[in-house]
């Protein structure tokens, strides 16, 4: 014996097409939320990065007497400098294996003596990748870190 179910229907394609929308509105409140985390922690992974440089650099001036200057740069703490005061306590295999680029794929800034009073200053561009903006392609500047 066959049994056939009876007064069962499908869906219309309204129905559908409500459905789809809703899934569309969740997906893009859920998106905008994800991105906005995403950028925050850009931001906090760049300032953690700067703070490992700092303290690359402070190992630097512990065995120089004195920070790398402008022109030597963050390759200083790579590689023994060729040209300005060279330490003479540089160790073999440097301070840290390459510099790193900032979240967003930009070069840090390395600025010795700082700008703001601090014997050096090192800056992420930002979002951007461009000197000022705001919100998210603001610059990151080191002395601004706690």
């Amino acid at each position: 014996m066959r049994k056939y179910i009876t007064g069962t229907q499908g869906m219309t394609l309204i129905e559908i097409m409500v459905v789809v929308a809703i899934i569309g509105l969740i997906m893009g409140v859920v998106t905008v939320n994800v991105l906005d985390k995403l950028d925050e922690a850009k931001v906090s992974t760049t300032k953690t990065q700067m703070k490992s440089l700092g303290n690359a650099l402070d190992q630097y001036r512990r065995d120089a007497g004195y920070y790398p200057s402008t022109e030597q740069g963050l390759q200083a703490l790579v590689e023994k400098p060729s040209s300005g005061r060279v330490p003479r306590n540089y160790p073999a295999k440097g301070y840290i294996k390459k510099i790193p680029r900032d979240p967003f794929d930009c070069e840090f800034i390395y600025t010795s003596p700082g700008t703001h009073g601090n014997d050096y200053e090192i800056t992420s561009l930002g979002r951007d990748c461009a000197e000022g903006g705001e919100d998210m392609d603001a610059d990151i500047h080191s002395y601004e870190i706690e």
